[in-house]
C-alpha cells in the first residue's frame, strides 16, 4: 500500500483508475535544503507532494553555514533567514602565514546553523502543501517489477517493506544517496570535511564577531575556516579523500594555531562531499537527483547550499512535468530539460570551479596574493558573495580573467 491518501494525481484521474487516489504526484527523498526546495516547487504548483526523511527534525548537519546571494535569492518568498552573524570583513591566511584582512562596507554574507534553517526551510514546504514524514528510510525505488503498477509509476521502498507510489521522484537524500545510486550518479572529486562547533567566552566571540577566517591548507586543494555563530565557533578544514590522517593533523594544528585547543567541542563532525562527472547523469526514467545526490556543488570552494536550493527547486519544477507525461518518452523529454537547465546554470559555475580548484591546487600562494593584494581579485570575491554575479559570469564578461586562468592552468 501506498503512504497517506492523496486524492488525485496530477492532472486529474483522467483515465478513471482507481489506483491513482493511492499514488502520490511527486514524492522527494531527503529534506534537507534540496529536498525542501523541490517539495516546495512542486507543492506551491498545486501537486500532491510527499516528503521523505530519515532523520527526525531539527537534525545537525555538518556544515559551515555560509549563506551567499545566490542561496539567498533562491528562498522562498517570506523566508525569514536565521543569521547567527553578518559578515562583513575576511582574514585570508596561507597556511597560518602572510594574514591579511578585507574590510566591506556592506555585508558579504550570512551565517546560519543548519539545523534552524532547514526545519524552517521544511516548514515552507508544508505551508505549501507538501506532507512530511520523518524516521523513514528509503531501501531502493524501481520503475519496473510487481511493485509498479503502470509504466506512469515509481516504486519508493522503505526499509520496513512498505511501497510508495509516485508518478515522479525527486532523489535529494545525499551525498550516500540511494536514490544516485539508482540513477547513475558518476563522481569526479570527493573530499573530506572535518569540523568543530566550538562554544568560547564572551571575550573571543567577541573578536570575532562580523569576520571569518579563510586558511589556505598544507595539502593541495585543503582550506580551513572559522565562522562565528553567536558565542560558538564553527571550525573546520578540506581536502581530497584519502588524506584523512593529514586532515586530521591539519585541523588539530589549525585549532591549537587559533588558541582554541582549551575550549571543549560542542560537536566534533566530518562528511565526505562529492562533485559529479561532467557526464554523470541527472534523472533515469521518471527519478531525478539534486543537491549532494547529483553532486551538485562549486568544486574549489565546496560550497554547497546555493547548490543545493538551486537544483532542489528546478528539480520540484520538473518533477511536476515528469509527473504529468503519460508515457515514458514526454517523461524522458522532460528529464532532459532538467538536465539542460542544470547544466546551462550550475554546470557553467562548477566548469570555472574546476579550473579554479586545478589553480588553486598548483598555486594556492598565488591565489592568496591576488585576493589579499589585489582590489579586483577581492571586488569579485565580494560581488561572488554578495549574489550579484557568479564565476561563470565573470568569466564570460571578462575575457581576461579567462586567460589568465588557462595561463596558470598549464
Amino acid at each position: 500500500m501506498s503512504s497517506g491518501n492523496p486524492e488525485s494525481t496530477v492532472g486529474g484521474n483522467e483515465m478513471g483508475d482507481e489506483q491513482d487516489v493511492n499514488v502520490w504526484d511527486v514524492v522527494v527523498v531527503g529534506a534537507g535544503p534540496a529536498g525542501a526546495s523541490a517539495a516546495y516547487a512542486a507543492a506551491v504548483a498545486g501537486r500532491r507532494v510527499l516528503l521523505l526523511e530519515k532523520a527526525e527534525l531539527p537534525r545537525y548537519k555538518t556544515c559551515g553555514g555560509g549563506i551567499i546571494g545566490p542561496s539567498r535569492d533562491s528562498l522562498p518568498p517570506g523566508f525569514d533567514l536565521p543569521f547567527k552573524d553578518r559578515i562583513n570583513a575576511v582574514t585570508f591566511s596561507l597556511n597560518g602565514k602572510y594574514v591579511r584582512t578585507r574590510r566591506s562596507r556592506t555585508m558579504l554574507f550570512g551565517l546560519i546553523n543548519r539545523p534552524e534553517f532547514d526545519a524552517q526551510l521544511v516548514e515552507h514546504a508544508q505551508k505549501a502543501g507538501a506532507e512530511l514524514r520523518t524516521g523513514v528510510t528509503v531501501s531502493r525505488v524501481e520503475q519496473h517489477g510487481p511493485d509498479v503498477p503502470d509504466r506512469r509509476t515509481v516504486a519508493v521502498v522503505l526499509q520496513d517493506g512498505e511501497t510508495v507510489l509516485a508518478r515522479a521522484v525527486v532523489g535529494a537524500d545525499g551525498s550516500a544517496s540511494r536514490i544516485g545510486a539508482h540513477v547513475g550518479v558518476k563522481l569526479d572529486q570527493v573530499d573530506l570535511g572535518l569540523e568543530a562547533e566550538i562554544p568560547v567566552p564572551e571575550t573571543v566571540a567577541d573578536d570575532w564577531r562580523g569576520r571569518v577566517l579563510i586558511d589556505w591548507g598544507p595539502m593541495p586543494g585543503s582550506y580551513g575556516w572559522v565562522f562565528p555563530k553567536d558565542d560558538t565557533l564553527t571550525v573546520g578544514v578540506i581536502s581530497a579523500r584519502g588524506e584523512g590522517a593529514a586532515t586530521k593533523r591539519y585541523l588539530e594544528d589549525f585549532i591549537a594555531r587559533l588558541g582554541l585547543a582549551g575550549f571543549e567541542p560542542s560537536i566534533s563532525s566530518g562528511h565526505l562531499t562529492r562533485c559529479r562527472a561532467d557526464d554523470s547523469p541527472l534523472s533515469r526514467g521518471r527519478v531525478l537527483v539534486c543537491g549532494d545526490a547529483a553532486g551538485l556543488l562549486e568544486p574549489w570552494t565546496r560550497e554547497g547550499i546555493s547548490f543545493a536550493l538551486r537544483s532542489g527547486r528546478l528539480a520540484g519544477e520538473w518533477a511536476v512535468r515528469v509527473a504529468e507525461s503519460h508515457d515514458a518518452v514526454d517523461a524522458r523529454r522532460q528529464a532532459l530539460n532538467y538536465a539542460f537547465a542544470i547544466k546551462a546554470g550550475l554546470g557553467v559555475e562548477m566548469a570555472v570551479g574546476k579550473r579554479m580548484m586545478t589553480v588553486f591546487e598548483r598555486k594556492p600562494a598565488l591565489l592568496h596574493t591576488a585576493l589579499t593584494g589585489f582590489r579586483p581579485a577581492w571586488n569579485a570575491f565580494a560581488r561572488i558573495t554578495r549574489g550579484s554575479t557568479t564565476l561563470g559570469e565573470l568569466v564570460r564578461s571578462h575575457p581576461m580573467a579567462g586567460r589568465v586562468l588557462s595561463r596558470f592552468e598549464r
